[in-house]
């Protein structure tokens, strides 16, 4: 499959416990999608109804009731959203072998094919950031201490705070990839490698301002860190 339009979702799931071979099942998804590394804003978040109660290990991180959930669909009944919504595109995820076993778990459960084939291929942003920090911690947490990106008002582990989170990191992380533009035939201004690198040119890059909807979501998300940090959030200093 080609992914013709450069779209990336951003994907991550809440479970109610460890292992799908015992039994446990998905209780959320969450997918924030990325065209041309510009959130779109088409977000797909799904509670669903796993017919069991989540360890109270994972009802700790996640904090979703059995109760909750019970009012939600099972994973059958949404399979063909998610499926119809990866369909063709880079999925990134953090430590996607947990979120794929359970992934392919529940679809073979509801008799379709795996994960993987769903969709253009499947980026672990967990391997990818170990092999960028080497030696340091690369939790989303830890990424989003290192990139100066808030989680200040994430207090529960939600797939789709989680997915929103990652998206910014994942922008941060790869933002210097398309800073190098490669030219074999010079001899001057070369890396190591014999690759000359010249200066990024911004000026194609188009500027899109804010609607209306985006700024109330930016305020509202000032007013969270104004009460994070006892209202003195210095984007409103002046």
């Amino acid at each position: 499959m080609q992914n013709a339009d450069n779209r990336i979702i951003v994907l991550d799931t809440e479970t109610t416990g460890l292992e799908p071979s015992q039994g446990h099942r998905v209780i959320e998804v969450a997918c924030v999608e990325m065209v041309n590394r510009s959130l779109t804003g088409n977000h797909l978040h799904l509670y669903i109804n796993p017919d069991r109660d989540s360890d109270p290990e994972a009802l700790r991180i996640h904090g979703l009731t059995t109760e909750f959930l019970s009012g939600h669909p099972r994973f059958e009944e949404v399979a063909g959203q998610i499926m119809d919504y990866v369909a063709g595109a880079e999925v990134v995820i953090h430590n996607a072998a947990f979120d794929k076993k359970f992934l392919n778990a529940e679809l073979a459960r509801a008799g379709h094919p795996a994960f993987e084939t769903l969709c253009d291929k499947i980026t672990d942003s967990l391997l990818y950031a170990r092999e960028l920090h080497p030696g340091k911690r690369n939790s989303l947490d830890a990424l989003c201490d290192r990139y100066g990106i808030s989680n200040a008002h994430r207090t529960l582990h939600g797939a789709l705070l989680d997915s929103e989170l990652l998206a910014e990191v994942w922008l941060a992380m790869t933002r210097g990839q398309d800073a190098l533009l490669m030219n074999f035939e010079e001899e001057d201004s070369r890396n190591e490698a014999g690759v000359r690198i010249e200066k990024f040119d911004t000026s194609g890059l188009k500027v899109l301002a804010a609607s209306v909807a985006e700024m109330t979501e930016h305020n509202a998300y000032l007013d969270a860190l104004d009460k994070a940090s006892g209202g003195s959030c210095v984007w409103r200093r002046e």
